[in-house]
């Protein structure tokens, strides 16, 4: 009897790849970070300052304060009692030491009616402005740019790799089956090599 099923059997593929172990040297990396601080120039000036204190020149002339008023009437009221007890007791003096027949009202009528040309020369102010000054003052800073540096450096090292298995499966199994006879007509007259069968029996 003819065969007419062809099977073939397709095995298994397996591709084994073995990355072995390694020790790595890992290079380390340097990054440099560049800023910059301005500088700059400052200059600071102080002008002569002249102070000038005029108040004793002024209270010489006319009292500048009502404290120097009062000052200024008590010290001549004193000044009139020193004058006036003088003329008392000089005018007592020759009351005193009158003798009969002598005008002494007479003498102290005109001792009052003396001109006095006694004078006295003065200056005003008696007093000058009190002047102080203070020294001119220059000062001058300057700042140079400043660069900053910053360096970032990465650790070097050795890093260690396992190894591995790889499976790769480059053919999976199977099982072919394939039809080797002839084609099958139906109704079998179909078939063009078709040939009658005579029945013998009739």
């Amino acid at each position: 009897m003819e065969q007419l099923l062809k099977i073939t059997t397709v095995p298994i593929s397996i591709e084994f790849k073995v990355n072995d172990a390694r020790l790595e040297y890992k290079r380390g990396t340097a990054d440099l970070e560049i800023s910059r601080n301005d500088g700059g120039l400052q200059i600071k000036s102080s002008p002569i300052r002249l102070n000038m204190d005029t108040f004793e020149a002024r209270d010489s002339i006319r009292p500048a304060s009502t404290s120097s008023l009062i000052n200024s009437f008590a010290e001549k009221g004193r000044h009139a009692a020193y004058e006036a007890t003088a003329t008392f007791a000089q005018e007592g003096q020759i009351l005193l030491s009158a003798t009969l027949g002598d005008d002494a009202l007479d003498q102290v009528i005109k001792q009052r009616n003396m001109v006095n040309t006694d004078y006295g020369l003065d200056f005003i102010p008696k007093a000058g402005p009190n002047i102080n000054w203070s020294k001119p003052d220059l000062t001058i800073q300057y700042e140079m740019d400043k660069l900053n540096f910053d360096w970032k450096i990465d650790k070097t090292g050795f890093e260690f790799i396992p190894g591995d298995i790889e499976f790769t499966v480059t053919q999976r199994p199977e099982v072919l089956i394939e039809y080797v006879g002839d084609p099958l007509y139906v109704p079998p007259s179909a078939n063009p090599n078709y040939t009658p069968t005579i029945d013998t029996e009739a």
